[in-house]
């Protein structure tokens, strides 16, 4: 079976795989615990749902423009280990941040 092509913004072909996977991540995440999060901070949930729905576009067309439109996978290659763990720092202080932010209505 033949996937169809996503194209970049040069026309050149790009694997719609990650994208499709980081699509479907972000709508698991903000449908499940999206709502229960908002209400925990007060919202009601037709706002949370509102909130989660916001959350989840905004990642979808976030991943469409990273992954597709602005993607050049005729340059891609070895990552220098410098880089592959400066971007490892960065996305644990992401996920470290994002866990405090869940932690607060606990307390």
């Amino acid at each position: 079976m033949r996937r169809p092509a996503l194209r970049n913004a040069e026309g050149t072909p790009v694997d719609p795989v990650p994208v499709l996977v980081v699509v479907a991540l972000a709508f698991m995440v903000s449908v499940s615990i999206g709502p229960i999060y908002g209400q925990a901070y007060g919202l009601s949930l037709a706002a949370s749902l509102a909130v989660s729905g916001g959350a989840f576009l905004l990642t979808a067309v976030g991943a469409y423009r990273w992954l597709v439109r602005d993607a050049h996978p005729e340059v891609a290659g070895e990552v220098d280990p410098a880089d592959r763990f400066a971007t490892l720092v960065y996305l644990a202080l992401a996920l470290l941040a994002l866990f405090v932010g869940l932690t607060v209505p606990l307390l």
